[in-house]
C-alpha cells in the first residue's frame, strides 16, 4: 500500500511492462487497474527509440499507453540540444541518429553517447574521442551498465562506453536520463505534483530505484527485467520489493 501522500506513479517500461517482445505477465491489467487511481508516467532510458515508437510497441502489446504519458530519453536529449542550438556527432544507431535530423543546421558542440549497438566500434568510438579533444562537450543520454536483451541475457548498455570516453578525455559526461535529479524533477512536473509525491516502478537498482530516492521519490522494485540477486547486495535500499508489477497493490 502506498503511503497516503502519494498522488501520481512513474514506471519504468523495459523490463517491467515487457521484456524482449513478450509483456510481462498481468503487466497490462495492472497498468489498466493503476490508471482509474492515479495520473501515470511511463519514463524510459531508452536510446533506440522515439516517444512514439515506444508507444506503438506498448499499443501493440495491447497497454492502454498514449504518447503524452510517455517521456524518453531520447526525447530529452534533443529538447537539450535545441535549447543550445547546437547539433552532436552521435554515438546511436542508425534509426535514432535520423531523430537528430533537424539538428544539421547548427554548429557541433557536443558527442552524444547512447545505445549505438553494432556502432560502437573502434572508428567512431575513435573519432568520438578525438571531437572531444578538440572542444566539444561529452553527454550521456543514458549511463546504464547492462540491460535485458531479447535473447533474456543480459547485454552491454551504454554506461560502459561512456565510461571509456570519460576516461580517455578526461572529461565527466553530462547526464540527459536517468537517474538525472532533472529527468525526475520533469516527470513529476508532467504531472503537477512533487517529486516526493510520487512513486516510481523499476527494475534497474541504480537507475531506477537510488535516482528515484536520490530526487525524494517512493521506490518499488520488481524482480523482472535486469533485476539480479546481487543488486540487493549493493547498499541501495527500495521502499517495496516485489516479484513483478503484478504484485503491486494500490
Amino acid at each position: 500500500m502506498f503511503p497516503k501522500k502519494i498522488k501520481a506513479i512513474l514506471c519504468d517500461i523495459g523490463g517491467v511492462l515487457y521484456v524482449g517482445d513478450t509483456p510481462i505477465d498481468g503487466a497490462i491489467e495492472t497498468i489498466t487497474k493503476i490508471k482509474k487511481h492515479y495520473p501515470i508516467r511511463f519514463i524510459t532510458n531508452t536510446t533506440q527509440n522515439t516517444g512514439a515508437q515506444v508507444v506503438k510497441k506498448l499499443q501493440k502489446f495491447g497497454f492502454d499507453i498514449s504518447e503524452d504519458e510517455v517521456i524518453t530519453a531520447l526525447d530529452m536529449t534533443k529538447m537539450f540540444l535545441q535549447k543550445h542550438q547546437s547539433n552532436a556527432q552521435f554515438l546511436l544507431t542508425n534509426n535514432a541518429m535520423e531523430f537528430f535530423d533537424s539538428l544539421k543546421k547548427y554548429p557541433t558542440k557536443y558527442v552524444v553517447v547512447g545505445d549505438a549497438q553494432e556502432n560502437f566500434n573502434y572508428k567512431n568510438l575513435n573519432n568520438a574521442f578525438r571531437t572531444l579533444l578538440k572542444g566539444s562537450q561529452l553527454v550521456a543520454i543514458a549511463n546504464n551498465r547492462y540491460f535485458k536483451d531479447d535473447d533474456d541475457e543480459l547485454s552491454l548498455d551504454a554506461g560502459s562506453f561512456v565510461s571509456a570516453l570519460e576516461y580517455a578525455s578526461g572529461q565527466k559526461a553530462q547526464l540527459i536520463g536517468k537517474p538525472s535529479l532533472e529527468f525526475y524533477n520533469l516527470a513529476a512536473t508532467s504531472l503537477n505534483v512533487k517529486p516526493n509525491e510520487c512513486v516510481m516502478i523499476g527494475d534497474d537498482i541504480e537507475s531506477d530505484i537510488e535516482g528515484a530516492q536520490n530526487a525524494g521519490i517512493y521506490s518499488i522494485l520488481v524482480k523482472t527485467g535486469k533485476f539480479t540477486n546481487s543488486d540487493l547486495e549493493k547498499g541501495i535500499t527500495p521502499d517495496e520489493i516485489l516479484e513483478s508489477i503484478h504484485d503491486l497493490i494500490l
